[in-house]
């Protein structure tokens, strides 16, 4: 018997950011393995043309319930769905949702956030800092509240090298980055945002951190965790491999190169990339509630949910497996474009991937103007390479994070929970897990068909020559128009086709006196 899936039993939980791809993933284990809990309550942003019932039949409806709807047939009669926004006071919830919540919530999970790398940051402190402010108000109401866990990310503190499992302060204090968020203007906010986020790369990763010290500072007598996953990817073995239904972080790499957008990125072979799978990180999240509600530990404890101390896999082995898969499951193409390759970072490949990657989406949208068609292709590859240039800080570097904290977690559990509720990275083998991620990508992201692989070969096959002719063609035009405007060029070429021809007549030479 499992002691955690007994104790979500007959439980009242709310998940905050129920509607993205973690938070999904995180209610579907919890239904499965706890199909008698008494209601999860989620927070759901209203939208045009949708009410709230249909949201949830659309989230139910999806391929990731498939096996919940077996052992719990009644699962929309468990989940609460409560019209809320986080980007206003209270959260806009009406006054009896929020008595409802304030009376009956026995957990809460705060995984809503926003992820954008380049959002603004007022709006980023609303969702990361302040909505968690508010959230920390409401559960110290909550008189039923056994336990609050937050998500953060182990990147919040990425200017540091090597990384505790301790809350790192920031140089200005969050209440003061609240306060002033809602006076000053966007003009203002933005000159001054370098000098608030330092040596951090963007207001994610900043306003993430703040938000930890708001979880510290105003806990109260609050059971508090944070969770600090590092990059979340597809599911591992649960609840099968490979369900992903967002083109966020690696997934959106595998997408732009599968469908022929990207051939080419700067990366560091040899830094560490440390992907975690959706399922570990809500297999620890489900423990760390437990762990916190029950031995209620005296002080706030923080747990990376990572690889790369454990079982570390860094991007040049895995762009080569990415690439491997390609040859098994290649996805069908939208455009004819040649597949990526991995390459070293430096100025040189810099500069000719920008050439490579802009040329033929011009090219293209040449084409679609002259069909009578709008031109949509250089918009795709201008947004594709502004979110490569945001990705290039954590794909050329590599961190050091301790576990101490979640090896003890997973040294308290039962054989039993250490296999319902398996977060032991060490056991993932990367080699099948980024096969499954290609696929999962091909089957429940794009939607494609798999009877339809042998063809995609095929097509691969005739879209790498393609590839190999207009790199070759665009080579010899630029050789070309260099020797037609330096000297220097000329001669090197003289040199090198007199080179070779006194190198062709040696051969022949010395073949004829053998024979």
């Amino acid at each position: 018997m499992s002691m955690i899936a007994d104790f979500y039993g007959g439980k009242s939980i709310l998940i905050t950011g129920a509607t993205g791809f973690l938070g999904k993933v995180l209610m579907e284990k919890l239904f499965r393995t706890s199909p008698d809990l008494r209601v999860i309550y989620i927070l759901v942003r209203p939208k045009a043309g949708q009410t709230l019932q249909q949201r949830v039949f659309q989230i139910l409806n999806s391929k990731l319930f498939e096996k919940v709807k077996e052992v719990c047939p009644n699962v929309h009669e468990k989940i609460r769905a409560i019209s809320a926004d986080l980007n206003q006071n209270d959260f806009a919830i009406s006054m009896q949702d929020m008595q409802e919540l304030l009376s009956y919530t026995d957990i809460i999970f705060h995984c809503a956030a926003t992820v954008r790398f380049d959002d603004h940051l007022r709006h980023a402190v609303q969702l990361n800092v302040t909505a968690t402010q508010q959230l920390l108000l409401m559960a110290s109401q909550m008189p039923n509240l056994k336990a609050f866990i937050h998500i953060s990310t182990a990147f919040s503190n990425c200017n540091l090298k090597h990384i505790d499992e301790v809350i790192y302060p920031c140089p200005v204090e969050p209440k003061k980055i609240i306060d002033s968020m809602e006076w000053l203007d966007d003009a203002i906010i933005d000159e001054i945002t370098p000098k608030l986020i330092g040596d951090r790369p963007n207001t994610y990763t900043y306003t993430k951190a703040l938000g930890e010290m708001v979880v510290q500072q105003e806990s109260g007598k609050l059971n508090l965790a944070i969770i600090r996953p590092s990059i979340v990817g597809a599911t591992w073995q649960e609840p099968f491999p490979g369900w992903v239904d967002n083109v966020n972080g690696p997934t959106g790499l595998i997408v732009a190169a599968g469908k022929g957008f990207l051939r080419s990125i700067r990366a560091t072979p040899m830094a560490v990339a440390d992907l975690i799978p959706a399922d570990i990180v809500v297999n620890l999240t489900l423990a760390v509630g437990w762990y916190t509600a029950v031995h209620r530990p005296k002080s706030t404890l923080i747990y990376h949910c990572t690889s790369g101390n454990l079982n570390p896999c860094n991007w040049g082995k895995m762009g080569i497996q990415v690439l491997a898969t390609f040859e098994k499951i290649p996805l069908e193409r939208a455009f004819r474009r040649p597949k990526a390759d991995f390459t070293t970072n430096n100025v040189t490949t810099q500069y000719w991937n920008a050439v490579s990657h802009r040329a033929p989406a011009i090219i293209y949208d040449f084409y679609l103007r002259l069909t009578g068609r709008k031109p949509r292709m250089t918009k795709l590859m201008n947004r594709l390479l502004r979110t490569l240039s945001m990705l290039e800080y954590f794909i050329n570097r590599s961190w050091e994070w301790s576990t101490y904290n979640t090896e003890m977690l997973m040294s308290k559990l039962s054989p039993e929970d250490q296999r319902v509720f398996n977060f032991d990275v060490r056991q993932l083998n990367w080699l099948e897990y980024i096969e499954n991620y290609v696929l999962g990508v091909k089957k429940y992201l794009l939607k494609e068909d798999m009877a339809g692989i042998p063809e995609a070969k095929q097509h691969l096959k005739r879209l790498r020559n393609i590839h190999y002719l207009f790199n070759t063609a665009l080579f010899l035009i630029a050789w070309r128009l260099l020797i037609a405007r330096s000297q220097v060029a000329r001669n090197v070429w003289f040199f090198i086709v007199s080179f070779c021809y006194k190198f062709l007549s040696y051969f022949r030479a010395s073949s004829t006196l053998k024979v």
